[in-house]
């Protein structure tokens, strides 16, 4: 399965994570920014999330068995859902420690070492990141996405917060770290939201992307002109796998062989364009009423 190969991102990661925890927790302690800190704990939630994403890439890489016909591909969403709720969390976390700090400022220390080795953490997510994100487009896994998505939440957090550390320097106004921290923490929301919507939707059994309905839908008109049609067409998405259901009509008179050839050459044509599908065809006679009896939903 390709998800056993996906296996290795999520490792990279893991060790991000351990980085910039260490680096962003050296930050804090150099500096006493209540930004850094909010800083370093969403480090920690990144570690939390990107072993869960590990584990659930593992599940997902099984093959299907007596109990998953279907296979273990839906195991991505939880761990995208978990992602989403560990954003969210990590906002909150932000807001209750940076909430304090407003409201009774301190000082900063050694800002320009602080400053420093927060950029190299920032730096290490930032390329960890782009890395996951690229992956996980490419091999339309929605955990590598959700887990670039938590690191790249992570590089602004640093960069809102190395922008309030620095304001605070130049202007001597204290309050600005908290309010720059309680502001990345409103901005990364949305992110979690989105992640939980997503999640939500995959567990629903929601339909394949528009795009690559019509090109479903492009393959199969192409067979109108042999007086061949199709109806019921229903599609669902797990993970990296897509589900197409359709019935082929064709002329009564046609013997077995034939339909089932023309079948094979349709779907043959599907999976070229969309490789992770699994199609699921029932042959049917054009000129028998029956045949659109079964058409609706919740035939």
């Amino acid at each position: 399965m390709k998800s056993q190969s996906l296996t290795r991102y999520a490792w990279l990661s893991i060790a991000a994570a351990v980085l910039t925890i260490g680096l962003k927790a050296a930050a804090y302690l150099l500096t006493d920014s209540v930004g850094m800190l909010s800083d370093a704990m969403e480090s920690m939630v990144n570690l939390a999330a990107a072993v869960m994403a590990l584990a659930m890439l593992i599940v997902a890489a099984r093959p299907p068995d007596e109990l998953h016909a279907f296979g273990h591909s839906k195991a991505e969403y939880f761990s995208s859902g978990l992602e989403g709720a560990l954003i969210l969390l990590a906002a909150v976390m932000i807001g209750l420690t940076a909430i304090p700090r407003l409201l009774a400022p301190q000082p900063l220390e050694k800002v320009g070492l602080g400053l420093l080795v927060s950029s190299a953490a920032s730096l290490v997510n930032l390329a960890a990141g782009r890395v996951l994100l690229q992956a996980g487009r490419k091999h339309q896994s929605i955990t590598l996405e959700a887990d670039a998505h938590h690191l790249m939440t992570d590089v602004w957090t640093s960069a809102g917060v190395l922008f309030g550390i620095a304001a605070v320097a130049l202007t001597g106004w204290e309050r600005l770290d908290p309010i720059i921290a309680l502001i990345v923490a409103a901005n990364i929301i949305w992110t979690g939201f989105q992640l939980l919507r997503r999640s939500a939707l995959g567990l629903m059994d929601t339909a394949i992307p528009d795009s690559e309905l019509a090109q479903v839908r492009q393959v199969l008109d192409s067979y109108s002109g042999r007086d061949v049609h199709y109806h019921a067409l229903r599609t669902r998405q797990a993970g990296t796998r897509k589900f197409i259901s359709v019935h082929i009509l064709v002329p009564g008179e046609w013997p077995v062989q034939q339909g089932h050839n023309l079948v094979g050459e349709m779907e043959e044509k599907i999976r070229s364009l969309l490789p992770e599908a699994h199609l699921f065809t029932h042959l049917e006679p054009i000129n028998d009423p029956a045949a659109s009896q079964d058409i609706n939903l919740d035939a």
